[in-house]
């Protein structure tokens, strides 16, 4: 356990490296800590943090910068925030898909790092369905969600249907199980099939299965703003490896989902430290990141992707006030 002056000291160098991005020695540690202690005193101290691996000392310089262990303590430990600087910011609630892509631009314009939303949910509940015929054996599936999301499909049958055909079997389909979720369409299905005109039969089962190929497929929507401003920052500028190594996160949505599933998991914010796991396996690279709801219910993930070396009072209030943002607006979408 470090005693409360060491603890006063790791803070001090944290929030001095996290402002300046250099090095701190023991003269600046000195005068950012307010105690009256001398040169030696603070470089004893400073070698029993490194010791205990919280600091590090770069070849080049004779000052020291935090470890992962380090941030992770000061995050955990030392961290206060003060909340309502960005309260006054507003997300508009006409269209849901709107809403995530201006949340992305608001972390990242707020935070000047990148900005993450991982897209809700879709409902999988279907409010309306039609069938198109392309060409011999060759349709358009046309599923409507209840908030008037379109869903469009071309599917391949082993019938030719007629058009008149096709519109008999949506306006049954329509008349018995719109308002359904599609796992209940499928559901039901297994018990009715037998019942069902073969031509209707077999168009269920095509409509449910596009509905869940379409509904999977939203689930790994991930939307990205202001990855260019990784450019400007620079731990990542200094280094063109770094640099690549993170752009090809961002490329790799799939690593990035995963990601932010984990945050998704827990309640407000949580604060992914580079290194520390395999969840964020990049050291120079920090996540913080919070669910947002939907009526009371979690559907999503976003958060700010930025250096280690970031300012994480004030992301901690940019994330929490943009995971609210989003909530009310998706909330009050209907």
């Amino acid at each position: 356990m470090l005693d409360d002056r060491a603890k006063l000291l790791l803070k001090a160098l944290v929030e001095r490296y996290i402002a300046d991005g250099q090095p701190v020695g023991s003269r600046t540690l000195s005068k950012a800590s307010g105690l009256e202690l001398s040169p030696a005193t603070i470089r004893n101290v400073m070698s029993d943090l490194e010791e205990l691996g919280l600091i590090a000392s770069p070849h080049t310089s004779a000052g020291r910068i935090p470890t992962t262990r380090g941030y992770r303590l000061f995050v955990d430990t030392m961290l206060t925030v003060q909340h309502g600087q960005f309260a006054a910011h507003r997300l508009a609630a006409d269209q849901p898909q709107k809403v995530i892509s201006n949340a992305a631009n608001l972390l990242s314009n707020l935070s000047q790092f990148v900005g993450v939303v991982v897209a809700p949910r879709r409902s999988s509940v279907f409010r309306q369905i039609e069938f198109l015929r392309l060409s011999e054996r060759r349709l358009l599936v046309i599923i409507v969600s209840p908030d008037g999301d379109v869903q469009n499909r071309v599917i391949f049958t082993a019938s030719d249907y007629s058009q008149t055909q096709l519109v008999e079997a949506a306006n049954f389909l329509n008349r018995n199980y719109a308002g359904l979720a599609i796992e209940q369409v499928r559901e039901r299905l297994k018990t009715e099939v037998e019942t069902l005109r073969s031509e209707i039969a077999s168009l269920m089962n095509a409509a449910v299965a596009v509905s869940s190929e379409a509904i999977s497929e939203d689930q790994n929507e991930v939307v990205i703003s202001g990855e260019r401003n990784l450019l400007a920052v620079s731990d990542f500028s200094n280094d063109m490896s770094h640099l690549r190594r993170a752009f090809k996160l961002f490329e790799q949505k799939a690593q990035l989902l995963r990601l932010l599933d984990v945050a998704g998991q827990a309640d407000g914010v949580r604060i992914f430290i580079g290194g520390e796991s395999q969840v964020v396996p990049f050291e120079d690279l920090s996540i913080v990141s919070a669910p947002y709801e939907v009526d009371g219910q979690v559907v999503g993930t976003l958060g700010v992707i930025g250096p280690t070396r970031m300012a994480y009072d004030r992301m901690i209030q940019i994330v929490d006030i943009t995971s609210k943002l989003v909530s009310n607006a998706l909330s009050h979408h209907k």
